[in-house]
């Protein structure tokens, strides 16, 4: 029996053969963890649809009438208007439900301005608009 416990030669593969396994193990549960996260986002951004359905130029500013056709809902994070952020009020639509985004700008007759709005998910609407005269 005390040979047997002096005997150290197996000791060496057992050992580095388990730790082999648990290093195997904790990289798979993070992998499947990160695609979990990573799918979970991007079934929520591919769920969010959005399209401007008009836009009008009034004395205050710029009225853009927006429509949520998607599957979850949106939230406007920023608008551009020529590549510069301008202030508007805050807007949030449910699901297959509508709302006008009025935004500050105060533009000229007979331009053409680039409207971007962004939501929360990084969702872009973005066109160009000709002023009326």
């Amino acid at each position: 029996m005390r040979q047997f416990l002096r005997d150290k030669r197996g000791v060496t593969p057992v050992l580095s053969n388990v730790l082999l396994m648990v290093v195997a193990v904790a990289a798979m549960s993070l992998a499947a963890s990160a695609t979990y996260v990573i799918t979970d986002n991007m079934q929520q951004i591919m769920g969010e649809r959005v399209i401007a359905e008009d836009v009008w130029f009034t004395v205050d500013g710029i009225s853009i009438y927006l429509r949520n056709i998607g599957k979850v809902p949106i939230s406007v994070l920023s608008v551009y208007v020529n590549s510069s952020s301008q202030s508007f009020t805050a807007l949030n639509v449910e699901v297959e439900e509508h709302g006008w985004l009025n935004v500050t700008y105060s533009w000229v007759s007979n331009r053409l301005y680039k409207i971007n709005v962004v939501t929360t998910r990084g969702v872009k609407i973005m066109d160009y608009y000709n002023t009326p005269p």
